[in-house]
């Protein structure tokens, strides 16, 4: 499976598009503004409330509504946060080195936020879960820093390794390794992307987030509340770390300064990935040049057509996501309709593994598959539904299929839901579905016409319109045209274009420059 990545970067930020198979299964987007709150940053923030009946704190970190931390998402170091925080902010601290640090009593899961946090109270948080609708970012304490093959976990001293890593053989040699690697009070993770990879580049990757740690507390000191303390610099790089398990064919930036910057990014990661950066320079739009626009409107949007020639309605609501599969005219490949049925849900779980992943759908998703009998058929579909999502990073939950024919996900979503509107609004009815009777249309004209020929002193005036408008005003031997020549006595042209709107017109003097008019 080849993974493609395009990074169109823009006035107003970045796109970064993935594609497996040329097909799109991610789109992310980064505003210019500075108002991204991605998760992973980590903030010094400021208390401003404490709500005992939520038993929750609300946070500032610089979003327009303030981040929520639960007591839940404190963690159990949250009192050595908030001493060696103190130390750095008065001066005490300069380093991170933990080996002598005394860490505080663990907190209890059944605690109060009051006994821990105070008004006004600055301490060091990391988003969670980016804002989402009118709601601010989720926030914890319990910060961790991730690496390509490691996370960083403060304050614990165990190795740990990811459970997907298959073989116990080189379970016991990552953790063997992480464990003569790492620093006093500093754990690990090891990610399933370290499977398999030699030593240098495990090595690399410790002393890379031991700097990280490191830079912290050379920030702090100086860091106001809302400040960011430690973060990617841009989205992309962020995107890649998290991706780099992926076997990438190419990855395609429009920007010259960007691909100059990850070009030297991906260099001290492996020097084999700087191959596959190509610096884009045609003059099409990238996203335009790689049918990523084109994908974007098909994928986005109420109905979605899968490859066999089955179709999908999406609906969103407050509390849930709907999915529903019907069959096309084209989904019929033998007489047996049980089957015919089946290959259909089958082309439909792979798009609906597609759409969760694009749109970043979380929550609860039920999905209303096209009815099936055979107890092997609804195995099978499970089963693929399952294999379809395994690239999936999002936790997700899938439950087999209920009697009433309907599957059941729970997907965890960090970030917005991803919405492209892919409908344009008509611009002869501006959306209403109604449009202004033709009489009236004519009353507009002759309004500005009298205007332009009385007031203005144009000597001719041209007028260009749809051509079902033109033929109106020129129908019959008395027509509209012959009634103005009478009152105004000057002739006047009408023009019939094609590319005109049912209801547009345009006004045009003697030298066909157009003349500048406030419609109504």
């Amino acid at each position: 499976m080849a993974y493609e990545m395009i990074i169109d970067v823009g006035q107003e930020g970045e796109r970064i598009a993935l594609l497996k198979d040329k097909k799109l299964v991610e789109l992310h987007e980064e505003k210019s503004d500075n108002s991204n709150f991605l998760v992973g940053e980590i903030y010094l923030g400021k208390v401003k409330k404490i709500m005992p009946g939520l038993n929750a704190a609300f946070v500032d970190v610089g979003h327009e509504k303030d981040a929520f931390l639960h007591y839940h998402d404190l963690g159990p170091y949250i009192n050595s946060w908030v001493k060696i925080t103190n130390e750095t902010l008065n001066g005490k601290r300069t380093e991170g080195d933990l080996s002598s640090f005394k860490l505080e009593p663990e907190t209890v899961k059944t605690g109060k936020i009051s006994q821990v946090l105070k008004r006004n109270q600055q301490i060091l948080v990391q988003i969670s879960k980016e804002p989402i609708s009118s709601k601010g970012p989720r926030l914890t304490t319990e910060i961790s820093i991730a690496g390509r093959y490691f996370i960083l976990v403060p304050f614990y001293d165990t190795v740990n390794v990811s459970k997907k890593v298959s073989t116990l053989e080189e379970r016991k040699r990552l953790k063997n390794l992480g464990n003569s690697l790492k620093t006093p009070k500093l754990g690990l993770i090891c990610r399933t992307a370290a499977e398999q990879k030699g030593g240098q580049d495990l090595h690399q990757d410790i002393l890379e987030l031991q700097q990280k740690w490191e830079s912290i507390f050379t920030k702090l000191p100086n860091a106001r509340p809302r400040d960011r303390v430690l973060g990617e610099a841009q989205k992309s790089f962020a995107i890649l770390r998290d991706l780099l398990s992926y076997d990438f064919a190419s990855i395609t930036i429009n920007q010259k300064l960007l691909y100059e910057e990850m070009r030297a990014h991906l260099t001290t990661i492996d020097s084999k990935l700087p191959k596959v950066l190509k610096h884009y320079t045609g003059k099409e739009n990238i996203f335009s040049n790689y049918s990523v626009d084109k994908q974007i409107q098909s994928s986005f949007g109420k109905t979605v057509s899968c490859a066999g020639g089955s179709y999908l309605i999406i609906e969103h609501t407050e509390a849930l996501h709907s999915i529903d599969v019907n069959s096309g005219s084209k989904t019929a490949r033998s007489s047996n309709q049980e089957e015919n049925a089946l290959a259909a849900n089958l082309d439909a779980a792979k798009e609906i593994a597609r759409q969760l992943r694009l749109r970043d759908m979380g929550g609860i998703v039920v999905i209303d598959f096209i009815d099936l009998r055979t107890p092997s058929f609804k195995k099978q579909l499970f089963n693929t539904l399952r294999d379809a999502m395994e690239d999936d990073k999002a936790k997700h939950t899938i439950l087999p299929m209920s009697k009433f024919g309907l599957i059941q996900i729970t997907r965890q979503r960090v970030r917005p839901e991803m919405s492209i509107k892919t409908s344009e609004k008509c611009p002869t009815c501006s959306g209403t579905g109604t449009i202004t009777s033709s009489v009236m249309i004519i009353d507009d004209i002759e309004h500005h016409l009298e205007y332009l020929l009385t007031v203005a002193k144009h000597k001719k005036v041209t007028i260009v319109t749809n051509p079902y408008l033109a033929a109106y005003m020129k129908q019959g031997v008395l027509s509209r045209r012959v009634h103005w020549f009478s009152k105004y006595k000057k002739w006047v042209n009408i023009k019939g274009d094609i590319k005109q709107g049912m209801l547009d017109y345009s006004f045009f003097d003697h030298n066909n420059d157009p003349i500048d008019i406030d419609k109504p």
